[in-house]
């Protein structure tokens, strides 16, 4: 029975002691964590409160908001041209027999350049001559039978038909002759046709033939980079500018006479000074773009048609102008600030211009108020009499 409850006593819990929380060891696992998280916060705080302070300033505003002179304002590419060029071929068929340019010669105009084989057209010539030989003698002949015909019509030997006769022939070799003539024009005139000359002084920028090939003048319509027949190409270096393409939505930005300035690839550490010259009134639909011309006021040796080159257009002159005018107060305010600043007040009639002498004076400051209860009692005795009298006085 002893042994029995010893047993049952041994099985009765302990309320006495103390029972350990489940949570005892996460919690002490996440303390480190949580003490880290904190001294990161402590340290962006300390560094969001420690920041360099800024000083700040007040913007003031400009009343001219127009772009200054000479303010880039809009950029286009495009490339170097010569205003002035020809692609020079013959106006007739035929074969060089001399060209006397190569790439770079300089020529001027009307200069013979090239020629072509010309010994049929010399005997062309000599043909064309001796025919104006022959209706000449012919119209001689005619001439002096229309005399004989004449003497013998007035001696009554001959009819007066045969006269007229011979008046009619007289004619005909006339106008023979004019013929000839004309036919020895031409034949001159395509032997001429012969030399090539330069239409205009320029510069030989590409050769095309050479001597012995055949030539014919190039059809309207054909490429003339591509197109057999021409001779040389020729290029006024005096007249270069830069075609350049400009967006749509750019091309009211510009207009003719604005100031621009142009730099080329090849020379990137030279700007040149230039001035829009035309804007192409019609538009590339492919690319919408708008052609401009610009034209190059200090051109240099160093240009060379076919550059790639870049426009950067200006704001004009006259703008700024116009924004100092309309800034500059005008002459009627500076009239009135001198008048206040006057020792004495303008005269005038009217009631206003009494009671402002009366009420303040007007001295070299304008600044300095007086009125009878300040004034000395001789001053106020004279300043009521004048008031007396102003008020007394007819109007």
């Amino acid at each position: 029975m002893t042994d029995l409850k010893g047993e049952l006593a041994s099985l009765k819990i302990d309320r006495s002691r103390k029972r350990k929380s489940p949570w005892r060891w996460p919690l002490l696992l996440l303390l480190p964590v949580g003490v880290v998280l904190v001294g990161l916060y402590a340290l962006r705080a300390q560094q969001a409160f420690s920041a360099t302070e800024v000083e700040t300033a007040t913007a003031a505003v400009s009343r001219d908001v127009a772009p200054s002179a000479g303010t880039p304002i809009l950029t286009a590419s495009g490339y170097v041209v010569a205003r002035r060029k020809a692609v020079v071929s013959a106006k007739i068929q035929g074969r060089l027999s001399e060209l006397r340019v190569e790439e770079g010669s300089v020529v001027r105009e009307g200069e013979t350049i090239a020629r072509l084989e010309s010994i049929d057209y010399e005997a062309a010539v000599q043909r064309a001559e001796a025919a104006v030989l022959r209706a000449e003698a012919d119209l001689a002949e005619n001439q002096r039978q229309l005399r004989l015909a004449e003497d013998l019509a007035r001696q009554g030997i001959v009819a007066i038909d045969q006269r007229d006769a011979a008046a009619s022939r007289v004619k005909i070799a006339e106008a023979a002759l004019a013929q000839a003539k004309a036919d020895l024009a031409y034949a001159q005139a395509q032997l001429q046709n012969t030399y090539i000359r330069a239409p205009f002084g320029g510069v030989v920028v590409k050769k095309m033939a050479e001597v012995g090939e055949s030539v014919a003048p190039i059809p309207p319509g054909v490429n003339i980079s591509t197109s057999s027949g021409a001779i040389v190409a020729l290029a006024d270096l005096a007249t270069l500018e830069v075609e350049a393409d400009v967006a749509e939505a750019n091309v009211a930005r510009v207009g003719n006479g604005q100031p621009a300035e142009v730099t080329v690839e090849a020379i990137p550490d030279r700007r040149y000074k230039a001035v829009l010259r035309q804007v192409i009134p019609t538009a590339d639909r492919t690319k919408a773009t708008v052609m401009v011309k610009v034209t190059i006021l200090d051109k240099d040796k160093d240009l060379k048609p076919e550059m790639s080159a870049k426009v950067t257009f200006l704001e004009p002159e006259k703008k700024k102008q116009a924004a100092e005018a309309a800034a500059t107060p005008s002459s009627s305010s500076h009239e009135t600030r001198w008048c206040r600043g006057t020792e004495s007040p303008p005269s005038s009639s009217s009631g206003t211009g009494r009671r402002r002498r009366g009420r303040s004076s007007w001295g070299p400051s304008g600044r300095g108020r007086s009125s009878s209860r300040t004034a000395s009692p001789a001053a106020r005795r004279s300043s009521s009499g004048r008031r007396t009298t102003s008020a007394t006085a007819p109007r």
